[in-house]
C-alpha cells in the first residue's frame, strides 16, 4: 500500500520554504566564530599556543565537540518543549561565548568555544532547527534538509574572506568581539520566524485511511551503522576543512588566498548540497550518502597530489561538490526509517556523532602535523577514515535494496 502524503497542506508550502530559509539564516550565523579560529590559526597558536598549531585546533575542535554533546540534551527538549525556547537560549550563549573567545586567553577561547559556542550554543540551535525543518516536509524533505544543513557550507563560504579581511587591520581578539554584535543583530529576526509548531505527522493512505507507525527492529541496526559511518567521514571532512588555510600558508600563499580557497571550498559545498539534496528525494538517503562518499575519498586524493596555486583551487571546489550530500542524506536516511515522534532524539543523537567526526578529524590532523610536519600525512588518515564509511554505508545499501525503501513522516 503506497503512501500519497501528509493531511496537513502546510507540509511542502511556501511559508514551509520561509521557514527553512530563516533555519539555513540561524545555521550559517551559528557556525560562523569558530572560523575566525581556523583564518586565524597560525596568529592564535604564536599567541596562546607557543606556536603549537593543536592549541587553536583543539578549540575549534572543543567547540565540534561541545555542539555534539549539547544536541543530545537540546533535540530531547525540543522534542518535549518546542523550538523557541531553546533557540533564545543558544543564541544567547553563542553570543557570549565569542565576545569571551575574545580575551585572548587560552582558557577564554576554550571555555568560550567548548562550553558556550558549542555545548550551549550552537548545540540548541543545529539540531533542534533541523528536526524542526524536517517536520515541514514530506516529499521534499531531502531538498529541504540539504539547504538547512548547507548552512555550515555558506557560513563557510561566507565569514573566511571577511574575517581575513578584519583580522588583518584589527587582529583576532577584536574580530571575535565584533563578530558577536553581528550575531546578535542577525539572529533577533530570524528567530522570529521560527516561532510556530509544525504540521500534523498524519499520513494518509492511498484509500484515504491513516497509515499507524510501526517500528522494526532492523530499524535500530540503520540507525547504529549510519551513526558510525558518521563519524569516519567527518574525520576526513574536517581536516582540508580545518587546516586549508595553514596548509596554503606553508605552501608560500598568503593567509587571503588560503581563505578565499576555503570560501570556494565551502561554497561549492552549498550548491553541491541542494543538488544531492534533490538526487536524495529521488533515490533515498542511503543511495545519495554512499555516492557522496565515494566523491568525498577520490578529491580528497588530490590534495596529496598538487600544490600548485591554480590546481588546489580546483581541487577544493571539487571536494566541495563532492562531500556536500553526506551529512544531510544521513538525516534523511534517519527520517525514512524512524518514526517522527523520535525524530528529535534519533536527529540530534545522529548529528552527536558526526559533530563528534568533525572535532575529532580537525584535532587529528592538527596533532599529525605537530609531529610530521607534514599535512599529507593527515590527510592520508583522513581517507582510511572515508574508506571505513563507504564500506559501512555500501553494507546499507545492499541490505536496502533486498528490503525496499521506506517512508516514514
Amino acid at each position: 500500500m503506497r503512501r500519497d502524503g501528509p493531511t496537513d497542506s502546510r507540509f511542502d508550502s511556501v511559508h514551509a520554504w520561509v521557514i527553512a530559509t530563516a533555519a539555513l539564516g540561524v545555521i550559517t550565523v551559528a557556525f560562523g566564530a569558530p572560523y575566525i579560529s581556523v583564518v586565524a590559526l597560525k596568529e592564535i597558536a604564536v599567541d596562546i599556543g607557543g606556536g603549537a598549531r593543536s592549541a587553536p585546533a583543539l578549540a575549534y575542535a572543543l567547540s565540534s565537540v561541545g555542539a555534539a554533546v549539547g544536541g543530545l540534551l537540546f533535540g530531547w527538549l525540543t522534542d518535549r518543549i518546542g523550538i523557541l525556547y531553546p533557540l533564545i537560549f543558544g543564541s544567547l550563549m553563542l553570543v557570549a561565548g565569542t565576545a569571551l573567545s575574545g580575551l585572548g586567553t587560552e582558557w577564554s577561547l576554550y571555555v568560550g568555544h567548548g562550553l558556550m559556542i558549542g555545548l550551549l550554543g550552537s548545540a540548541a540551535l543545529y539540531s533542534p532547527v533541523v528536526t524542526y525543518v524536517s517536520r515541514w516536509f514530506f516529499r521534499r524533505r531531502g531538498l529541504a534538509l540539504s539547504l538547512v544543513a548547507s548552512g555550515q557550507q555558506v557560513s563557510g563560504a561566507v565569514w573566511p574572506p571577511v574575517f581575513s579581511a578584519v583580522i588583518d587591520r584589527v587582529g583576532w581578539q577584536a574580530t571575535f568581539l565584533y563578530f558577536a554584535l553581528l550575531s546578535f543583530a542577525l539572529l533577533v529576526p530570524m528567530l522570529a520566524l521560527l516561532r510556530h509548531p509544525p504540521p500534523s505527522a498524519e499520513v494518509i493512505t492511498a484509500h484515504g485511511q491513516l497509515l499507524p507507525m510501526r517500528e522494526d527492529p532492523l530499524h535500530n541496526y540503520f540507525f547504529f551503522v549510519i551513526c558510525a559511518a558518521s563519524v569516519c567521514c567527518c574525520v576526513a571532512m574536517a581536516m582540508p576543512m580545518g587546516h586549508l588555510v595553514a596548509f596554503c600558508g606553508d605552501l608560500g600563499y598568503s593567509q587571503t588566498q588560503g581563505a578565499n580557497m576555503l570560501a570556494l571550498l565551502l561554497g561549492c559545498g552549498f550548491i553541491s548540497r541542494l543538488l544531492w539534496g534533490r538526487l536524495s528525494d529521488l533515490i533515498g538517503g542511503i543511495n545519495t550518502a554512499l555516492l557522496s562518499l565515494i566523491c568525498q575519498a577520490l578529491v580528497l586524493s588530490l590534495f596529496l597530489a598538487t600544490q600548485d596555486l591554480t590546481h588546489l583551487y580546483l581541487v577544493s571546489a571539487a571536494f566541495g561538490l563532492g562531500f556536500g550530500g553526506i551529512i544531510p542524506s544521513y538525516v534523511l536516511a534517519v527520517r525514512e526509517i524512524c518514526p517522527a515522534r523520535e525524530a528529535g532524539r534519533r536527529i540530534s543523537t545522529l548529528l552527536f556523532f558526526s559533530l563528534t567526526g568533525m572535532a575529532l578529524g580537525g584535532w587529528l590532523a592538527g596533532v599529525i602535523f605537530d609531529l610530521t610536519l607534514d599535512y599529507r600525512i593527515s590527510f592520508a588518515a583522513g581517507i582510511g577514515f572515508n574508506a571505513v564509511a563507504i564500506l559501512l554505508i555500501g553494507g546499507l545499501a545492499l541490505i536496502q535494496r533486498g528490503f525496499g525503501r521506506v517512508i516514514s513522516t
